[in-house]
C-alpha cells in the first residue's frame, strides 16, 4: 500500500475540520482576487499621470478601488488566518487524543520499553511544532501560489509575450534555490540525530555528575560532552553555509522581473507592437509575481518538518496492539500455565525458546538464573506487558488473550525494583493500587508494609509531596511504599522482581514481613539473585538462555542441578565475604 503524504494523512486525521479548511482557503482566495485590485489601480493611476491628466476626480475613484481592495484583503487575510488557527488547534488536538487512546492499546512493555523523552517529546514538542505551518499553510500557501497565477493568466490576456517575459528568472531562481532544497529531508534528518545525539549526552552528563566528580572523571567526560556540542554546532554551521550561495541567488533572481520586462518592453513599444497601457500595466503587475511565490517556497523546509513529525506519529499509531476479549471472563482460579511459549522482542532474537511451566494457585515459585536468562520476560508475559505469539500462557485454564487487559491487571500485581512514584502525595501514590480506598485502607496497608513510621516522620506526613518519580524518598522507601500499593491492590497474583533489590539489611527484616503479609494466600512469582531469600519456595525453576534447564526444590536443585548449585555456592560465597 503506498503512503499516504505527510498532509494528506494531516487532512485525514482533521476530517472534521474539513469545512474550516476549505472555508479558509477560499477566503484567502477571496483576499488574492481583491488584493490584485490595488495593482490594476496603480496601473491605471500611472497611465493617466503619463498622459496628462492633472484632475484629482480622476484619481480618486482609482485610489478609492485600491484603498477598498487593500483593506478587503487585509481582513479576508485576517479571517482566513483565524478560522485555520482554530481549525489547526482542533487537528492537534485530535492528534495528540489519537495518541494517548492508542497508548493503553499498546503491549505495556512496549510502552514501558519507549523511553518517555520519546513519548514527550511526539505528543508536547513534535504536534505543537506543526501548529505554525498548518495554520499558515493551507490560506497562506493557497493565496501565495493562486495570487501570480492569475496575475499571469492576465498578463497572457494583455500580451503573451509580456506574460513569457515575466516568468523568465523565476525557473532561474527556483534552480538554485531547489539546489538548497534538494537534499533538505536529508540534512533535516541529520540535524535531528546529531540533536539527539547532542541532548542524550547532556542529559547523561547532568545525570552522571555525581560519579563524574566522585571517580575525578570530569574532564574525560566534559570532553565527551563539549565535543557532542561543537558536533552539533559544526552540522548547522556547515549545513547553513552549504545553503547560502543558492538561497541568496535565489532570493535576488526570482524577484528581478524587471530586467527582462523593461528592455524587451521597450522594444516592443518602440516597434508599436505593444502600447503604453499594456507596457505600464505588465511592469506593474509584474512585481506582483515573485514576492508570494517566494513566500510559498519558505513553506518547503517546515513541510518537511511536518513530514518527519507525521513519520513519528504514524510509526506510534501504527504500532500493533494487543488483542484481548471485550467482555469480562470468569477465572476460577489462580493457577498460571505456560505452553511451550518462545518469545522474542520486536526486532529482536528469541529470548524465550519453548517455556512450559505449571504454577498451582497459592504457591510460591521462584524464578533463579544468570542475567539475561529470560526470567523477568517470563514474568512479564504473565503480567500481560506482551502478547504471546508462539504457545500460550493461561490464568485458571483461561488464555489471556482472552480476558480484557483491564480485567487481566486487576488480577496481577507487579512489584519490581524499580517502581515508578508520582510527583503526588504519599497517600495517592499508595491509593493508586486501589483507587476507591478510603484513607484509613491507605494507611492500613502502610503500616502493613512496614512503612507507617517514616511516612508519619516525614513532613506533612501521609501528604508528603514524594517528587518525579519518588525523588525525594530513599529507594528502601519508594520499595516500601511500592509494595503497600500493592497489598492495597489485593491481586490474587503477585510477581516480585528483585523487589528488595534497594533494601539496607536494617530494614530488609520489616520489608521481608511485609512481603509474606503481601503474598499470604496468594500465586506468588518472584525473581530474585539472593537465593537466601526463596530458599523456601515451593518450587524453583532455573532459566538459562531462555530454556527452563531445572526445576525443584532448593535442596533437589542443589543435588541435581549443576548450574543452581554454582549459584548457591556463589551467593553463600559472597555473603561470607561481606564487610560489616
Amino acid at each position: 500500500m503506498q503512503k499516504q503524504s505527510p498532509l494528506l494523512r494531516i487532512w485525514s486525521w482533521g476530517k472534521e475540520e474539513h469545512g474550516s479548511l476549505i472555508g479558509a482557503i477560499i477566503s484567502a482566495f477571496a483576499g488574492v482576487l481583491l488584493g490584485m485590485l490595488p495593482y490594476f489601480s496603480a496601473a491605471q493611476m500611472i497611465i493617466k499621470l503619463l498622459a496628462g491628466e492633472r484632475e484629482l476626480s480622476a484619481y480618486l475613484p482609482w485610489l478609492g478601488i485600491g484603498l477598498a481592495g487593500y483593506i478587503a484583503r487585509t481582513l479576508l487575510y485576517n479571517m482566513a488566518l483565524s478560522i485555520s488557527h482554530r481549525a489547526t488547534f482542533s487537528i492537534l488536538k485530535t492528534i495528540r487524543q489519537k495518541i494517548l487512546s492508542k497508548l493503553p492499546d499498546l503491549p505495556l512493555g512496549t510502552v514501558m520499553d519507549m523511553p518517555s523523552g520519546k513519548i514527550k517529546q511526539i505528543i508536547v514538542d513534535q504536534v505543537d511544532g506543526m501548529e505554525t505551518t498548518l495554520a499558515h499553510l493551507f490560506p497562506e500557501m493557497t493565496a501565495n501560489v493562486a495570487g501570480p497565477v492569475l496575475i499571469l493568466l492576465y498578463l497572457f490576456v494583455l500580451d503573451w509575450r509580456m506574460a513569457l517575459l515575466s516568468l523568465v528568472t523565476i525557473p532561474v531562481g527556483f534552480a538554485f534555490m531547489m539546489s538548497v532544497m534538494g537534499n533538505y529531508q536529508k540534512q533535516y534528518e541529520g540535524a535531528v540525530k546529531t540533536t539527539m545525539e547532542m541532548n542524550g549526552t547532556i542529559v547523561e552528563y547532568i545525570g552522571g555528575i555525581e560519579v563524574i566528580k566522585a571517580f575525578n572523571q570530569g574532564k574525560a567526560s566534559y570532553a565527551r560532552f563539549s565535543d557532542k556540542v561543537m558536533a552539533n554546532a559544526s552540522y548547522y554551521y556547515n549545513w547553513m553555509k552549504s545553503c547560502i550561495f543558492g538561497t541568496s541567488m535565489g532570493y535576488a533572481v526570482v524577484p528581478a522581473t524587471l530586467i527582462t520586462i523593461l528592455p524587451a518592453g521597450w522594444l516592443f513599444y518602440q516597434n508599436g507592437t505593444l502600447s503604453a497601457d499594456t507596457f505600464i500595466t505588465a511592469v506593474i503587475l509584474s512585481l506582483g509575481i515573485a514576492g508570494p511565490l517566494m513566500a510559498a517556497m519558505n513553506f518547503v523546509d517546515t513541510l518537511a518538518q511536518v513530514g518527519t513529525t507525521v513519520g513519528a506519529v504514524d510509526e506510534l499509531l501504527g504500532a500493533e496492539e494487543q488483542r484481548h476479549g471485550n467482555r469480562p471472563v470468569s477465572i476460577p482460579n489462580a493457577d498460571i500455565a505456560l505452553s511451550h511459549v518462545s518469545f522474542g522482542y520486536q526486532g529482536d532474537k528469541e529470548i524465550l525458546k519453548d517455556i512450559s511451566l505449571s504454577i498451582p494457585a497459592g504457591s510460591m515459585t521462584a524464578l533463579v538464573g544468570p542475567s539475561g536468562s529470560g526470567k523477568s520476560t517470563i514474568a512479564k508475559l504473565i503480567a500481560g506487558f506482551w502478547d504471546v505469539k508462539n504457545g500460550s500462557v493461561t490464568i485458571g485454564g483461561v488464555d489471556e488473550k482472552e480476558i480484557p487487559l483491564k480485567q487481566l491487571y486487576d488480577e496481577v500485581a507487579f512489584v519490581s525494583q524499580d517502581n515508578y512514584l508520582f510527583d503526588e502525595s504519599v497517600r495517592e501514590n499508595i491509593r493508586m493500587g486501589r483507587l476507591t480506598a478510603a484513607d484509613e485502607e491507605v494507611e492500613a496497608a502502610a503500616k502493613a508494609a512496614g512503612c507507617d513510621s517514616f511516612i508519619r516522620a516525614l513532613e506533612n506526613g501521609y501528604d508528603t509531596v514524594v517528587g518525579s518519580g519518588g525523588a525525594h524518598l530513599s529507594g528502601g522507601e519508594r520499595q516500601r511504599i511500592a509494595i503497600a500499593r500493592a497489598m492495597l491492590k489485593d491481586a490474587p497474583i503477585v510477581i516480585l522482581d528483585e523487589a528488595t533489590a534497594y533494601i539496607d539489611p536494617e530494614n530488609e527484616a520489616v520489608v521481608q514481613k511485609a512481603i509474606a503479609k503481601l503474598v499470604k494466600g496468594k500465586t506468588v512469582i518472584v525473581i530474585a539473585h539472593r537465593l537466601s531469600t526463596i530458599k523456601d519456595a515451593d518450587k524453583i525453576v532455573v532459566v538459562k538462555d531462555g530454556r527452563i534447564e531445572a526445576q525443584g526444590t532448593h535442596e533437589e536443585l542443589r543435588k541435581n542441578c549443576l548450574l543452581y548449585e554454582s549459584m548457591w555456592q556463589a551467593h553463600i560465597g559472597a555473603k561470607d565475604g561481606e564487610v560489616a
